[in-house]
């Protein structure tokens, strides 16, 4: 390899010969060494590891068959890139990085690589996503990111076994998404794609099922670019949207995969289409739901993040007529109550004092009866304390308005001053 120039990748050489390996084997310490290198060590009376030094509880090799498939394969493209356009910066024959790729490439590819050998292939793509920027662009210009979503979304994998592959799958394909082109994930316009991506955001593992939650936001945010008929076929689609309504439901349960449920909606709700999804999530009792959940923060004084966030997606599913509605019918005990403590908390947060604030607007202006229980329960003194503090002015604006709102009430019934 060296004679003709070819670099080798740091995890093909043993640590000791600093060669390329031969004959891979594994200590009990987890690390990879050249079998001639490590029987060398091990027979001058060194009983510990090399590399970390540890003493060896026992001093078996297990041959890496995996690590053994991808040197014989990056050989292999290395004799075949030889012969590559030098003046392609990418392919020529100085760059080890175009083979390395291929050889993993290879391995993710193949119908006659074992699960375990997928396995340990994703885990050397996951450590070299850490850094695109500097060295792995090479990653994404070989098709890394439509070849994971592939393999994800291209069959119904619902067994315990592969679970934990699509797991590795998705958390590389999650890290490759910012430099990545997103109009890839429009596969999943693909009926049987689709069909497969509601099985495993309904049947999957707790970390898929959070992955996926970070796909759909990632999706609808940029819906008015390459990815908007797939976040409007994702709006439109009342077994997605009910499933996502039920992580926030159960949220006592799964505290983390209702915080990515609910971002998951949000960007739903603040995308152009907002809406139709809107209308739609309303049906699928999106509203009783957040109303629920933010009693509950309140009630708990936690998820301080996630509050605020359940409030701005209740804002925006009440400027719907079907919001409001859902929320004056069908309202929970205590709903506005838990939104007057939204409005000022001890956090501070603007975010969440604004959208509060809105949401009592929203309901102070469509009916009485909320604007009588609001005064009753303590508005004026949550706005009050919020005008005082340092929100922005915005905040501060809309908490004028609904001041004004209310003064009418005051000066037709002074009780309730």
């Amino acid at each position: 390899m060296r004679e003709i120039g070819m670099s080798i990748p740091d995890f093909f050489t043993c640590p000791i010969s600093l060669d390329l390996f031969s004959d891979p084997v594994t200590l009990c310490t987890g690390q990879t060494y050249d079998r001639p290198s490590i029987e060398k060590w091990l027979t001058a009376g060194n009983f510990t590891c090399p590399v970390t030094m540890l003493k060896l509880h026992d001093v078996s090799m297990v041959p890496n068959h995996t690590l053994r498939h991808l040197i014989d394969q990056w050989v292999l493209n290395c004799n075949t890139h030889q012969f590559h356009d030098e003046k392609d910066d990418f392919c020529k024959v100085g760059s080890s990085k175009v083979v390395f790729f291929s050889s993993l490439k290879h391995v993710l590819e193949s119908q006659e690589t074992t699960l375990e050998q997928k396995l340990q292939v994703l885990e050397q793509v996951n450590f070299l996503s850490e850094d695109f920027a500097l060295k792995n662009e090479g990653l994404i210009q070989m098709g890394f990111f439509s070849l994971i979503l592939g393999l994800i979304f291209g069959e119904k994998i619902i067994s315990q076994e592969m679970m934990g592959l699509v797991e590795k799958l998705l958390d590389c394909a999650l890290k490759m998404m910012s430099f990545s082109y997103l109009g890839d994930l429009n596969m999943l316009m693909e009926e049987a794609k689709f069909e497969n991506f509601k099985v495993l955001i309904q049947q999957g593992s707790y970390m898929v099922k959070i992955s996926l939650c970070n796909i759909i936001e990632v999706v609808s945010l940029q819906s008015s670019l390459a990815t908007k008929e797939l976040a409007t076929k994702i709006g439109n689609d009342n077994t997605m949207l009910q499933i996502l309504i039920g992580y926030i439901d159960d949220h006592k349960q799964h505290s983390e995969l209702s915080e990515a449920g609910i971002k998951a909606i949000l960007s739903l709700l603040s995308s152009s289409q907002e809406a139709r999804r809107g209308e739609n999530l309303v049906k699928q009792g999106l509203v009783h739901t957040l109303v629920t959940y933010i009693m509950e923060v309140e009630r708990k004084k936690d998820n301080m993040e996630l509050g605020p966030k359940a409030t701005r997606a209740l804002e925006l599913v009440l400027k719907l007529e079907s919001g409001k509605e859902a929320f004056l019918v069908k309202e929970v005990p205590n709903g506005v109550k838990a939104l007057i403590k939204m409005v000022f908390r001890v956090s501070g947060d603007d975010e969440g004092s604004e959208s509060a604030v809105n949401c009592l607007m929203i309901l102070c202006c469509e009916s009485l009866e909320v604007r009588e229980e609001a005064i009753c329960a303590g508005i004026l003194t949550q706005l009050l304390l919020l005008l005082q503090s340092q929100c922005s002015g915005r905040a501060k604006t809309r908490a004028r308005m609904l001041l004004k709102l209310l003064r009418s009430m005051w000066s037709k019934d002074p009780k309730h001053v």
